[in-house]
């Protein structure tokens, strides 16, 4: 691939993300998932998707996964399984994908702000329970970039103020806090398998975990259609359902999580290591259990969009996560939320720039994107 940036083309591309590498490592095995579906017969429901759920419950730490359509429905269905609705307001960061917020909405509640930590990107804990009112009835900590929120103090707050936790892992799969997976310490963790994130599917796709048979129960009556038996309906639910086919990919892929993830945090480890002595940017910083869905660094001084152009006319793709917060966002303007409300979560939307990152990033394509950044920066 070639590309022309003035007169100068540039013929090695470093892609932010490339899963075209990860299909000639184990296209075989997915081939074979996918033929073995199809030639069942079965495309919904039945063994395919019973035994992804339970190998990714276990996989996760929790006594029970519940798979569906997309991330986005596990969120908006933990939110229904738990009774929040009209009237309910939950509490979210304003810097996360859109989906955190808008399952609020769709339930008949209120996303109720947030700011961030300027150094984890995620829940400032010191603002959390400043933000709880009579009509708050639950927290959703995102763990964003694949860094586990403080889940202690999170837990601890909400205890103490008896509020629900609905975790968004969909950044996250298989990270930890202090020895626990993510999505099992709160009442229900929610995940997406969209292709990008640490596990994908080849499609949309998500589960929810559980360790409270209950809610189980609850979620999987919700995901289809409020029925418990065929034409039976005890719920108003919805068709959110995975298909055998994306639960036999990601059956096939889950046994490789946990190498892909100590592979981006090796390239984690060497961007960390390559790039702390450059100015004008901030490294990230990790944790022990982070999983690096991304490698976001800050780029001070309104320099972030320049250095984005001048990484592209290098063969450098980055990615910008997330350019407007939600609070800003035109749907939420009626919340009242103006510039200034939230300033860590405006500061890191004009600064963050996401690094390549995928497990099979080679040392070669590392080695562009470092060279790339210390010829602009150096």
């Amino acid at each position: 691939m070639i590309l022309r940036v003035g007169r100068s083309p540039v013929s090695t591309i470093v892609p932010a993300f490339d899963l075209s590498q990860q299909f000639q490592a184990i296209g075989d095995a997915l081939n074979q998932a996918t033929l073995k579906v199809l030639a069942s017969g079965r495309y919904i429901g039945g063994e395919t998707i019973e035994t992804f759920e339970k190998q990714f419950a276990s996989a996760m730490g929790s006594a029970h996964g519940i798979a569906c359509n997309s991330g986005t429905d596990a969120l908006y269905l933990a939110l229904r399984a738990l009774g929040i609705g009209p009237g309910d307001r939950v509490i979210t960061p304003s810097f996360t994908f859109i989906a955190t917020a808008e399952t609020v909405s769709m339930a008949g509640a209120t996303p109720a702000f947030v700011d961030i930590d300027p150094v984890t990107f995620n829940l400032d804990l010191q603002k959390l329970e400043a933000a709880i009112t009579p009509e708050t009835k639950a927290i959703i900590p995102v763990h964003l970039f694949g860094r586990a929120a403080d889940m202690t103090a999170v837990m601890e707050i909400a205890k103490r103020h008896n509020l629900y936790v609905i975790e968004d892992c969909a950044q996250a799969t298989q990270a930890q806090w202090q020895g626990q997976t993510a999505g099992s310490i709160g009442d229900i963790g929610c995940f997406s398998f969209y292709p990008t994130k640490n596990l994908g599917a080849c499609g949309d796709g998500g589960a929810m975990t559980t360790n409270n048979p209950e809610l189980a129960t609850k979620l999987r009556v919700l995901r289809d259609h409020g029925r418990t038996d065929t034409y039976y309906h005890e719920l108003i639910g919805m068709n959110s359902r995975l298909d055998g086919i994306q639960a036999a990919i990601l059956t096939a892929k889950l046994p490789h999580l946990p190498e892909w993830n100590r592979q981006r945090t090796a390239i984690a480890d060497r961007y960390q290591a390559a790039l702390s002595h450059l100015p004008g940017i901030k490294l990230p910083q990790g944790s022990p259990g982070c999983v690096w869905n991304q490698y976001t660094i800050r780029v001070l001084d309104g320099g972030r969009d320049r250095l984005r152009e001048q990484l592209r006319d290098l063969g450098v793709m980055t990615a910008v996560y997330y350019p407007i917060p939600i609070h800003l966002q035109p749907v939420y303007r009626s919340l009242g939320y103006g510039v200034g409300t939230f300033p860590e979560s405006e500061r890191a939307a004009l600064e963050v720039l996401s690094l390549p990152m995928f497990p099979e990033l080679s040392g070669t394509q590392q080695g562009i994107v470092i060279s790339a950044l210390e010829k602009i920066l150096g």
